[in-house]
């Protein structure tokens, strides 16, 4: 397949200096297929316009002018220390910042928690991946889920959320945001006509996974913005599952893209983080607003290995990818297994959608299990070098029972997953190596 591409800046730019630098991703523009809400909330109060660290931008030398992906995931925010001329940002474990002069800012910085050199580098590149206009790094994926959540709704809003999403991002929305008087349906988001149907008046967000975790269901992105515009809602994509490297949801109509860094982005399983990306540049101010405001923002070091994460992104995918559609295909022969959920199949429903809006299917694999709940916690204590654990998107391969481990928070739900569910992880190993411990662990 073709490799992703990504606006640049021109070849005859003059960089700007460290003074100068515009906010991330300036120089980044797409055409917007769809039409954006028609309303909009009062802009941030005034000190958000001046947020530290704003003035630093995606930054790319004149020989980094490569349109493909692969060089952007390497270079966007990457800038070489101008002191020593190391290629890798340095890790500002720092909390605070001299000032020349009171308000004498250097580079726009002045605490840590409001903007941090090593955060701006890594929000830098992901604004560059997603094509967005701000990128912004948290502690957590809940936590840029949180702060989304509360920068675009007040009390008696009304969100609507699929039919399939991560256990944590359905407790979020059923124990907390509840409490704080917002109110959700749940809807096959696979199907545009169900989300209309469920959306109301006071619907200001719509809510979208795909893949979908841990069903690997697929929502055609273009489809469901155009729903939730013509609505004036905002349409929210959690694109962990599939990475920038394998789909765009804001060239799509999105209008926010959501990511735990935990996953694919940081890639080794040694770092919990989250992330928002925005479409627009008034909303990545209201994010950044309350970002330092609520102040859950991922640390410096958090910050420097997920941004080194992203530097192989392409290539792991690649592999995941491969890995996992040699794995989808064995299970599906399988006489223990009387079901695969993988996008990448031919019969998987969603499969047309996905092939159109994604470069690959991804390294997520769930299926079903001849014989109930307790066979497929079997065949999870069975496997050998799938390390049983939750979490995935690391370079090892994991397995997991998400009705008792990932998705414990949905029994009883909408969202309540098949007690016979085995989800896989599939990292980069051999893949000889993965097929013949599935083999074994299924008996």
């Amino acid at each position: 397949m073709s490799s992703q591409r990504v606006a640049m800046p021109q070849a005859n730019q003059t960089p700007p200096s460290i003074g100068q630098r515009r906010r991330p991703g300036l120089w980044k523009t797409r055409a917007r297929r769809h039409r954006r809400p028609g309303r909009s909330r009062s802009p941030p109060p005034a000190d958000a316009t001046r947020r530290p660290g704003a003035l630093r931008s995606v930054h790319m030398s004149d020989r980094h002018i490569s349109q493909h992906f692969e060089t952007l995931a390497i270079h966007a925010g990457n800038t070489a220390d101008p002191l020593t001329g190391a290629v890798v940002p340095p890790i500002y474990q720092v909390s605070t910042y001299k000032q020349d002069g009171v308000g004498g800012l250097r580079g726009g910085y002045e605490y840590s928690r409001s903007a941090n050199p090593t955060r701006t580098a890594l929000e830098e590149n992901l604004a560059a991946l997603e094509g967005g206009r701000r990128g912004l790094a948290f502690a957590s994926g809940l936590a840029a889920e949180d702060t989304l959540l509360r920068t675009l709704l007040s009390p008696g809003d009304h969100v609507v959320i699929p039919n399939d999403a991560y256990g944590g991002t359905f407790r979020l929305f059923a124990k907390v945001v509840t409490r704080w008087g917002v109110e959700w349906s749940v809807a096959d988001t696979s199907d545009p006509a169900a989300v209309r149907a469920a959306m109301t008046p006071k619907t200001k967000v719509v809510w979208v996974e795909t893949p979908s975790n841990p069903l690997l269901g697929i929502t055609d992105i273009a489809a469901v913005a155009q729903v939730a515009h013509d609505a004036g809602a905002r349409l929210v994509v959690d694109n962990t599952f599939a990475t920038p490297y394998l789909q765009q949801p804001l060239s799509l109509g999105a209008d926010v893209v959501v990511h735990s860094l935990t996953k694919y982005m940081g890639g080794h399983s040694d770092v919990v983080g989250g992330a928002l990306i925005a479409s627009d540049q008034t909303l990545g101010e209201e994010l950044a607003y309350h970002q330092n405001a609520m102040g859950a923002v991922a640390g410096p070091f958090d910050s420097w290995l997920v941004l080194r994460g992203a530097k192989t992104l392409a290539v792991r995918m690649d592999r995941h990818s491969e890995n996992a559609t040699r794995i989808a295909d064995m299970l599906t022969r399988h006489a223990r297994v009387s079901s695969v959920l993988y996008p990448g199949l031919p019969e998987h429903p969603g499969h047309e959608v996905a092939a159109k809006q994604m470069k690959a299917f991804g390294g997520m694999v769930s299926f079903r299990v001849q014989g109930g709940g307790e066979a497929a916690v079997e065949v999870c204590n069975r496997a050998k070098v799938f390390t049983l654990g939750e979490s995935l998107g690391g370079v090892e391969s994991l397995i997991e029972h998400p009705g008792r481990m990932t998705h414990a928070s949905t029994a009883g739900s909408a969202l309540e997953v098949p007690g016979d569910l085995v989800r896989l992880s599939v990292g980069i190993e051999n893949v000889d190596d993965l097929l013949e411990d599935l083999q074994q662990a299924l008996g």
